[in-house]
């Protein structure tokens, strides 16, 4: 679904809420989050989608670690999930599915997570994922809008993965680059979250669909704040840029620029190729995290301790210019 499709659909349309819905359908978020005590709220999610790439198994991984990514996001522990599965029966063997399965139980066996249910449904389109539910303390929830100017911008994972999936379908990939993107997506955000616990963190989402600018415009969107990201320092996935330059990008990419361009503002040294990096849709992405300046240095040092190579400092949130992403 593009950009903005389910904001038109909802529009004018009135929601069930009470006074125990903490994060609902007022604002773009990665998951909702409903108050059941003093100390306790569930974050629930659901993410599905078609194979990106061939091996069974590993499809079943990274649509399963990206199911629960929303919670990690969210600043919870997931608890359970449901399987929800769309498969073509008539016209592949039934072995297939029984490997995605197995990939994604475990990865939530891996993840502490118990399979509770599913649904499934025959159809011409093979899609899987899961439907998540986890916990966390009322006062604990992270969202995307809670930035603050002086906060610095940490990115967990490197980007890229939608133009070399989209390599990947092409047959152009190199069998290296396969297993990195693979390994990388079928990883969870688990480690990240939880060493962000111990710090003061005032936003944080991850980076999927809508690519890292337009993830960073939800956040962006009636803060009023700016926020200034170095390009430079943006972790890329290697291969990326030469896929790119060959026109390899998913449609994706194109409409998030076209949706989320109106509050970027790109200095003339950025080049058009990293340009459209950023914009390039993510599956099973990195966590954005936004805290004090005074603390990004001392997060990004444990992050790379426990294995998150990757990880950078990416920007920073200023005063102004109000709403808009500055890329230099």
């Amino acid at each position: 679904m593009a950009p903005g499709d389910l904001d038109k659909a909802l529009c004018g349309m009135k929601f069930p809420t009470d006074e125990n819905l903490i994060v609902g359908l007022d604002r773009a978020d990665d998951a909702g989050v409903y108050k059941v005590s003093d100390d306790l709220a569930i974050i629930q999610t659901v993410d599905f989608f078609t194979p990106i790439v061939d091996d069974p198994y590993a499809f079943g991984q990274i649509a399963a670690a990206n199911a629960l990514s929303d919670i990690y996001a969210m600043g919870g522990i997931p608890k359970t999930a449901m399987n929800l599965v769309a498969f073509p029966v008539k016209d592949m063997d039934i072995s297939i599915l029984r490997q995605i399965i197995e990939g994604g139980l475990d990865k939530m066996t891996e993840a502490g997570v118990v399979l509770v249910g599913g649904h499934s449904v025959e159809d011409k389109e093979l899609k899987y994922g899961l439907s998540v539910t986890g916990f966390v303390h009322p006062d604990r929830v992270l969202t995307k809008r809670n930035l603050m100017a002086g906060d610095h911008l940490i990115l967990t994972k490197p980007l890229g993965t939608g133009i070399i999936n989209t390599a990947i379908k092409g047959g152009l990939a190199s069998p290296e680059i396969i297993e990195i993107v693979t390994q990388l997506m079928a990883t969870l955000n688990r480690d990240a979250a939880e060493i962000m616990k111990n710090y003061s963190v005032h936003a944080c989402t991850d980076i999927t669909g809508f690519g890292f600018l337009g993830h960073l415009a939800e956040m962006v969107q009636d803060s009023r704040l700016g926020v200034q990201i170095h390009s430079s320092r943006i972790p890329i996935l290697p291969e990326t840029l030469n896929y790119a330059r060959m026109g390899l990008f998913p449609a994706g990419a194109f409409k998030n620029r076209e949706f989320y361009e109106v509050v970027v503002e790109m200095a003339p040294t950025v080049d058009r190729l990293l340009q459209d990096v950023l914009f390039d849709p993510q599956t099973s992405g990195g966590l954005l995290i936004s805290l004090e300046g005074n603390d990004a240095d001392d997060l990004l040092r444990e992050l790379k301790g426990k294995g998150i190579r990757d990880a950078a400092i990416v920007g920073e949130v200023v005063s102004e210019p109000k709403e808009k992403i500055l890329v230099g």
